[in-house]
Formats: C-alpha cells, structure tokens, sequence
C-alpha cells in the first residue's frame, strides 16, 4: 500500500532502512518504531472512510487542515495527535 518512501518520510528513516524493515533483515527500534506504529494506526483508520488506493496520496499531499503540511510529515514529527484528529472528522462527520 505505502511505498518504502512513504514510510520513511512518515518514520524520519531512509528507504533503504525501511526496505530493510520490510524484508525482515532488521526492525525499527525507538522513536522510529513508534512512527511506524502510529502510521499503522492511521492508515487503518483510513480505510475505513476511503478507498486504500487514496491512502498514500492523501498522506503525502498537503492539507489545509494541518496548515498545509503533508500528513507524512507530521507524523514523522510524533504529531500523530493532529493528523488523528484529521482523520477523526472523517470517520464522525460533524461531530466536533
């Protein structure tokens, strides 16, 4: 779904790291494994309210809610809070 670029500008690695996670031959430790973690919950919850192929283009374009910034890069930042909150108004419309 995310390509190996998405994830390390969510998780501050490179993608060669992250290819590395990906194929087993190491794992995220610290701050970048809770990047990860916190990117996995977030594309979870995106699922749920848009097809998964809008997913990483929707991560990676900037949003005028986050003050234009892209969601990868606010991940990245430990500000996972802003983007869920995001994500929170598409999942409950309204509700706010």
């Amino acid at each position: 779904m995310l390509s190996d670029r998405q994830i390390a500008a969510a998780t501050g690695a490179r993608p060669s790291t992250v290819r590395d996670w990906l194929s087993g031959r190491s794992a995220p430790t610290g701050t970048r494994a809770d990047r990860l973690v916190e990117l996995g919950a977030m594309t979870d919850r995106l699922a749920r309210v848009m097809q998964r192929d809008f997913i990483p283009i929707w991560l990676t374009r900037p949003i005028e809610a986050l003050d234009d910034e892209k969601p990868v890069e606010v991940l990245a930042r430990g500000e996972y809070r802003r983007v869920a909150r995001l994500i929170a108004e598409l999942e409950y419309p309204g509700v706010s």
